[in-house]
């Protein structure tokens, strides 16, 4: 049942749809190419889906993990004609824990049983060959780092050793080696990666080589690396062993790979080694890394021409499509417009294991979709494990097309307060479990503040959460009273076993701000402003300063926004830079959007708290020295500030005995991630409840 703006109806349950396994295979009328078969070196691949390498974390101390298995089964299970893992250890310099050891063996006994599933469910596991060499994301320097010159990272400013051509060579041989020990526990292929910014791409660059020997110089010079590393292997191993490179395309730093020097990479490299499959990345360890993992500040598949471009030095060799494919119609047209053979799909298959088959039965709707919010390289890089936004259930052992199960001795009656993302993933898997649920929440649509996010500038992708959490919610028989205020005799009404409080946070009133102008709307906060604005957005010839003490996304995006508006947009801050509650790769592209729209940053910045703005003045001063200084001709002003959780009903619905949980921001403001994992989670426990 829906009510909102005081109508009531009852949503409409449907059948349980087709489970993989048993596909009727609707979706091979709109993606014939996709999911027809290909042969790609020694073996045919039962289709065109290859599960883009994407660094899990699930290693510990270099051993094969229990949730390593569970999520590649499961994205084994869900379709995909091919996976290729993230990097191993396979020369002895690599001693990463975080990598499985291959080189010394130890993990190989443990990756065969992955490998007999993959190879029984028709899907092909290729292993990726890398070294980062002196790169690094994470803080700080790489230790003991080697590369091709004494030349710093641009990122870490690493200086690394310059490799000897006897440790070239050493390495070479281990790589090889490995790849041969991988192809007799049975791993299908390898990919060799000599891009965004590792070591074979270091070499490969006129910028970071200036070897004078055999491994440097001219274009044969700087592929010698690669290309003996390619043969090395390929002798190693037998004919039907998979063997791909990825090549850089643009990498953006000034005097090393461009278009032109890609292409001549590209009809060099491929004229040496004809690989059986190839795919061609942008970015590096630089400005540009945000380039490597594209998001919704652009167009999907951003990369196609330029590796349509590449693709034809050497049409023959099977080609992969990389970069912001979320659902099969992109991946389609890559593979029809001569674009690419293969879609290499990354982040998508992160957030739905099961897209291959969810697209071939025809049920597009029920598909997961990444947001495109670079959350899981941050979880990676930042937290040490992989995690998603929009799948909480990622890396779990029953993961691809997850269902609730339904336990009639379990809490039968909940009610959900709040109809933000937290409460809506609570509520689908207790309904869709069986439980009688009723959502309360003032907003008229789900999503609470992602919906306003969604609105804004790189945040559409957002909508994917709340829209598969209604999807989900209408199949069911929940009753979703929506534009309702919750009150305490509104939620007993409902008659709960259990109650969801996810009624979210309010921003708040910083110091500076005369609690009057805000009471009185004359200064908002900025999801306030945001919401009106995007309503009836204005120009003017004053500027719009921001005072920032949130640095997350949604900031930036308003600010971006209002760029378009406004005669300048001020960012004011205390800290020393921007954004550093997102992902360097994300925070890269920030600033790249702010700067082309001229954003002005003032950071190590406080608003003074006597300020009047009767001149039309902002006056602020340096957190350090005091020092005081103003920006004129203000036209707003909105601040970001820390949030408060909204706990209003807690301490009186805790009077009544009903068992409460707080989730989401409402328990203390965080993440999307967090919102979504605490909903899933709390779900699940009272699943498991018994009744009183």
């Amino acid at each position: 049942m829906y009510v909102t703006g005081g109508a009531v109806w009852r949503c409409q349950t449907h059948p349980v749809v087709a489970r993989p396994g048993d596909l009727a295979a609707p979706g091979l009328e709109h993606f014939p190419t996709l999911f027809s078969p290909l042969t790609v070196g020694g073996r045919t691949l039962k289709n065109r889906i290859v599960h883009a390498s994407m660094t899990t974390r699930y290693i510990t101390d270099g051993l094969v993990s229990e949730r390593f298995i569970h999520y590649h089964r499961n994205r084994i299970d869900g379709g995909c004609g091919a996976i290729i893992t993230e990097p191993v250890n396979t020369a002895s310099s690599q001693c990463s824990p975080v990598r499985l050891s291959v080189f010394d063996g130890r993990a190989l006994e443990a990756l065969r049983p992955l490998a007999d599933h993959a190879n029984a469910n028709d899907c092909a596991l290729i292993i990726q060959v890398q070294d980062r060499g002196r790169g690094r994301h994470e803080a700080g320097r790489v230790d003991q780092a080697y590369g091709a010159s004494a030349l710093p990272d641009d990122i870490s400013w690493t200086v690394p050793h310059p490799m000897s051509a006897d440790t070239i060579e050493q390495m070479i041989s281990e790589m090889a080696d490995s790849c041969r020990r991988l192809a007799e526990i049975g791993i299908a292929g390898a990919e060799i990666v000599a891009c965004h910014g590792h070591l074979i791409h270091q070499f490969l660059s006129p910028w970071s080589n200036r070897r004078g020997d055999q491994f440097g110089g001219d274009l044969a010079g700087r592929a010698r690396f690669l290309v003996t590393l390619f043969q090395a292997i390929r002798d190693a191993v037998p004919d039907d062993f998979m063997l791909g490179v990825k090549l850089p395309g643009q990498d953006g730093v000034p005097g090393s790979i461009d278009l032109d020097e890609a292409e001549a990479i590209a009809r060099y490299v491929g004229d040496q080694i004809d690989p059986d499959f190839w795919t061609f990345a942008w970015g590096t360890h630089a400005n540009t890394l945000y380039r490597h993992l594209p998001d919704a500040h652009g167009q999907p598949v951003p990369y196609a021409s330029g590796s349509r471009r590449l693709r034809q030095t050497h049409p023959g060799i099977m080609t992969g499509a990389l970069g912001y494919i979320l659902d099969a119609h992109q991946a389609e047209r890559q593979l029809t417009d001569g674009s690419a053979d293969l879609a290499m799909i990354g982040r998508a298959l992160i957030t739905d294991p099961s897209w291959p088959n969810k697209f071939l039965a025809g049920r597009d709707a029920d598909v997961r979709y990444c947001v495109s919010c670079n959350t899981c390289w941050r979880a990676i890089i930042e937290t040490n494990v992989l995690g998603c936004d929009n799948n909480p259930r990622v890396g779990f052992a029953k993961e691809a097309d997850w269902q609730p199960a339904r336990d009639e001795g379990a809490v039968r009656r909940v009610t959900v307060v709040g109809n933000g993302i937290a409460g809506l993933e609570a509520a689908w898997i207790l309904a869709e479990a069986g439980a009688q649920v009723t959502v309360i929440g003032h907003g008229e649509e789900g999503g609470g503040s992602t919906r306003l996010h969604a609105e804004l500038p790189g945040g559409e992708n957002l909508s994917s959460i709340y829209d598969y959490q209604m999807l989900r919610l209408q199949k069911s028989d929940a009753e979703l009273r929506f534009g309702e205020m919750a009150t305490l005799d509104s939620i007993i009404e409902t008659q709960p076993e259990a109650i969801v409080l996810a009624t979210g946070s309010t921003p708040v009133t910083p110091d500076w701000l005369d609690p009057m102008w805000r009471e009185e709307g004359l200064i908002t906060d900025l999801r306030s402003f945001a919401r009106e604005f995007l309503q009836t957005p204005a120009a003017s010839d004053g500027r719009l300063i921001v005072h920032d003490r949130d640095h997350t996304e949604m900031t930036y995006a308003l600010a971006e926004y209002c760029a378009d508006y406004f005669s300048e947009v001020v960012i004011v801050t205390p800290r020393e830079r921007i954004a550093t509650d997102v992902a360097l790769v994300t925070r890269q592209g920030i600033y790249q959007r702010l700067h082309e729209k001229r954003v002005r940053l003032v950071t190590c910045a406080e608003p003074v708290a006597d300020q009047t703005f009767d001149d039309g003045r902002f006056y602020f001063a340096n957190v350090f020295n005091g020092d005081r200084d103003s920006i004129e001709e203000m036209a707003g002003v909105t601040f970001a500030t820390s949030r408060a959780p909204n706990l209003t009903l807690l301490p009186e619905l805790k009077k009544t005995g009903i068992p409460v949980d707080v989730i989401g921001d409402c328990y203390a403001p965080r993440s999307v991630m967090a919102a979504t994992r605490e909903g899933h989670a709390v779900a699940l426990r009272l699943l498991s409840s018994p009744r009183n």
